[in-house]
């Protein structure tokens, strides 16, 4: 009786906890919302309120009526979608090559592939192979450098060899090739893996913004998070230099503008990601246990 009493203690003590954690994320978040709602005076001297007086789309409407943002959208859209196409495909098909042991050279491939997951050239030498190669202010810069990873490479080449071998020998034996076998037959069977990679390289390529700030000068080339730097780190007065604002609406709309920004910028990946939950809770496993 008195450890069933210590169990729902302990369970009264972690519940109370995470509420209150939940509470400390949720809040901010729900702050932002309400002001990007807001006819932004509201929250001019720090002002701290959940609930706008009045709910206004005034900050929703400019923001969307302006090339800059729309072009910034745009922009990280192109990025995220090719990006994470490239990084699937080059993950999935060198993790496919690496998981049969009939590869000549298998090993050694594998030393250097681990071999950068401990070392890096660093952002001096990686600028200056991108100048080299001729990619600076272009997206390839953002995209080729991180095209796969060590880390995506082992789990997939994990995941592939735990497949049952007998399904690529019933797709030898009907004639089937490597890639045929990779396409029709351990793909479909790797939707886990797949969608949780595919939902890691989707979220990196959307919050773009070190690689962008470095790589491209071109501000009609930004991604929208080094726009939204631009619309809250450096300040209001570039908010006006950059959307030809007037002084009257920078000074009304100017917060709202900023927080509707950030909640647009957020849409994409949280509507995304419910639909891949199942998946990413399966995948995030694969490699963990060992028969």
């Amino acid at each position: 009786m008195r450890i069933k009493d210590k169990f729902s203690l302990f369970d009264a003590t972690n519940s109370l906890f995470m509420l209150l954690y939940s509470l400390l994320v949720f809040i901010p978040f729900l702050y932002v919302v309400a002001v990007s709602f807001s006819g932004g005076g509201e929250s001019v001297g720090g002002n701290f309120f959940l609930v706008p007086k009045e709910i206004s789309l005034e900050g929703y409407k400019y923001l969307l009526s302006t090339n800059r943002f729309i072009n910034a959208i745009g922009n990280t859209i192109y990025i995220t979608v090719v990006g994470t196409a490239i990084n699937l495909l080059f993950s999935a098909t060198l993790a496919y090559a690496l998981s049969k042991k009939f590869l000549p050279g298998r090993r050694a491939m594998m030393l250097i592939i681990f071999f950068t997951m401990l070392f890096s050239a660093g952002l001096i030498p990686n600028y200056l192979l991108m100048k080299s190669l001729g990619l600076l202010n272009t997206y390839w810069a953002l995209i080729l450098p991180g095209a796969t990873n060590a880390f995506t490479i082992m789990v997939m080449k994990t995941f592939f060899q735990g497949l049952p071998e007998s399904l690529d020998e019933a797709a030898r034996i009907d004639g089937a090739g490597e890639v045929r076998i990779l396409w029709s037959v351990v793909l479909p069977l790797s939707m886990p893996v797949m969608a949780t990679f595919g939902l890691m390289f989707m979220v990196g390529h959307w919050n773009e913004f070190f690689g962008a700030v470095i790589y491209l000068s071109k501000s009609s080339m930004w991604t929208v998070q080094v726009l939204l730097r631009q619309m809250i780190i450096v300040g209001t007065a570039n908010i006006n230099n950059e959307f030809s604002m007037d002084e009257k609406t920078t000074s009304q709309l100017g917060d709202s503008i900023k927080m509707a920004a950030i909640i647009i910028s957020m849409i994409p990946i949280v509507t995304i990601y419910p639909f891949l939950q199942k998946y990413f809770a399966q995948g995030s496993m694969v490699g963990s246990i060992k028969e």
